[in-house]
């Protein structure tokens, strides 16, 4: 016959801050944060440290251990929050008993948080006490009401975060822009409280962008403003790529602002990602001085599409996209006159002896296969070719004289001439109908009345000619100012004599569009505004 096991309870015997020996202090710290600087007085920092500090050492049971507090940190994450974490570590390290903090809000917004910590901190027999909330972290029931008090915190800095949101696009549509002054190069914030150009940085960003239009690569202007010492915005001596290509594409050196590039896409974890269309932009033109001009601005960033949609030319590219080379200005130029595709520089080497050559890249690759008549041009000739071809061209004084007299002619010339020979035949007609009518009138051959509706139809279309007539008229309207300029620099290329004697990379960039090889004795070189040469490589 079985008997029932004889089994004796014994109670569990829990290690909390509560249950320490009654002679010996609990050792208290307070944990206190004021998110914002507009909070009430009673709220604010310095009220919740001498609260905390007089609260604790008035109880016999309480030694304080610490005030912990951060002043004007968002609540939403901890990472950030130096001195919460400081507690915490002190309370890993067994020299914390108890913690008390006003509410559930001030200790985190974040729900997950707020149960991660106190959990760990339960575990290590360490309670919290919220004093709004009434709760003790260490009774049976707490954790429920954390998460619920948690969550309406959270919500509460959703709602926080909304209303911020909110504010921001308000003064986005109103035109209202803040300026990062710490990292803008060339601003300062001016005493009306606007952005003032500093000359010594304006010289520097001026410099970047007539080294991009020149033809220099980001790795090329780095190492330039390296070696003059120029520093950055931050008081570098070391730029990088990024940061050159950021003064380039920013609008704000234009004299423009462009609102919302970037924004925050979660309040919980303050990521902050680039706008690509998921909120809209507000663009405000003309809103301070420029330092860079429009026309500048605007050729830069048709640059850098360029030269982020190169594509590529050559079979052996790993990649679609091709890459954009500075150092050579005729990787760019020179193409193919047979096959049109570009040629690229090559290195021959014999017997030590090194020889530089330009070579059909589909010669190259592909053998005659696809071009086998494109010639291979040392490089000293080519070079030598171009230069006389560029020297030809300014030497053709005439010439380049009438190209540019018809040019300017044809944006000043009057548009419309023939219209508003016509629409002053016209108007004069008009004139000499209406006096007819009138003599008409006078000597009683027809009543009055009986004309007014052709009277009304001269006027009607006397004046849509008129109006017609002072538009086309206001567009041929040139200043002294921009004639004596042009009479200028028609003077200029009637007097001036210009002789390249050596290559240029940028020179070659500034004035060449395409050279092309027509055969291994001729070249075609098309420069910037349709002008060609033909020249012979010797």
């Amino acid at each position: 016959m079985s008997t029932a096991p004889n089994v004796t309870i014994i109670p569990a015997k829990v290690q909390t801050a509560e249950s320490r020996d009654k002679y010996h202090q609990l050792r208290v710290a307070a944990y206190c944060r004021v998110s914002t600087a507009q909070e009430e007085q009673q709220n604010s920092y310095q009220v919740q440290i001498a609260y905390y500090t007089d609260l604790i050492n008035r109880k016999k049971e309480w030694t304080l251990a610490g005030i912990f507090a951060d002043e004007g940190i968002s609540g939403t994450q901890t990472k950030k929050r130096t001195e919460f974490n400081r507690m915490i570590r002190m309370c890993r390290n067994k020299k914390i008993d108890l913690v008390i903090t006003k509410s559930i809000s001030r200790f985190a917004r974040n729900t997950v948080d707020c149960l991660e910590y106190v959990r760990q901190l339960k575990d290590l027999g360490i309670g919290v006490i919220f004093e709004k909330e009434n709760i003790n972290t260490l009774t049976m029931t707490s954790e429920f009401m954390i998460a619920l008090y948690g969550s309406f915190a959270q919500a509460e800095s959703e709602s926080i975060s909304k209303n911020v949101s909110w504010g921001k696009g308000k003064a986005y549509r109103e035109g209202k822009v803040q300026f990062q002054y710490k990292y803008l190069l060339g601003y300062k914030k001016g005493a009306d409280g606007k952005p003032e150009i500093v000359p010594e940085e304006a010289e520097t960003v001026r410099l970047i962008y007539t080294l991009f239009l020149d033809g220099y690569s980001m790795s090329r202007i780095k190492k330039l403003l390296e070696n003059k010492g120029i520093l950055t915005s931050q008081g570098n001596k070391v730029w990088n790529e990024s940061l050159i290509r950021s003064i380039l594409k920013n609008e704000k050196y234009a004299g423009d602002a462009l609102l919302q590039k970037t924004f925050t896409s979660d309040c919980i974890t303050h990521k902050i990602v680039k706008n690509h269309g998921e909120r809209p932009m507000y663009l405000v033109t003309d809103h301070h001085e420029p330092i860079i001009d429009r026309d500048t601005y605007n050729r830069v960033q048709q640059e850098l599409a360029r030269r982020s949609s190169k594509r590529k030319i050559s079979d052996k590219t790993t990649t679609e996209q091709g890459k954009y080379s500075s150092k050579y200005a005729l990787t760019e130029l020179l193409i193919c006159g047979k096959c049109g595709t570009p040629y690229r520089r090559t290195t021959w080497t014999s017997r030590r002896k090194k020889l530089i050559v330009w070579r059909c890249i589909s010669r190259l690759e592909h053998g005659k296969r696809y071009c086998p008549d494109s010639p291979t041009i040392k490089e000293e000739q080519l070079h030598k070719a171009i230069i006389r071809a560029i020297n030809n061209y300014y030497s053709c004084g005439n010439d380049v004289e009438k190209i540019l007299k018809a040019n300017i002619s044809n944006v000043l010339e009057c548009h419309g001439l023939e219209e508003i020979a016509a629409i002053e035949k016209r108007l004069k007609k008009i004139d000499k109908a209406r006096s007819d009518l009138i003599s008409l009138i006078a000597t009683g051959g027809c009543d009055e009345d009986k004309l007014d509706s052709e009277f009304e139809k001269l006027y009607e279309e006397e004046q849509s000619l008129s109006e017609r007539l002072a538009m086309l008229k206001s567009k041929n309207q040139t200043s002294a100012e921009t004639q004596a300029k042009l009479d200028k620099i028609i003077d200029m290329i009637e007097h001036e004599k210009f002789e390249l004697e050596t290559f240029d990379n940028v020179l070659i960039r500034k004035l060449i569009e395409c050279v092309k090889v027509l055969s291994k004795t001729e070249i075609l070189v098309i420069f910037k505004g349709g002008y060609e040469v033909r020249t012979e490589i010797e």
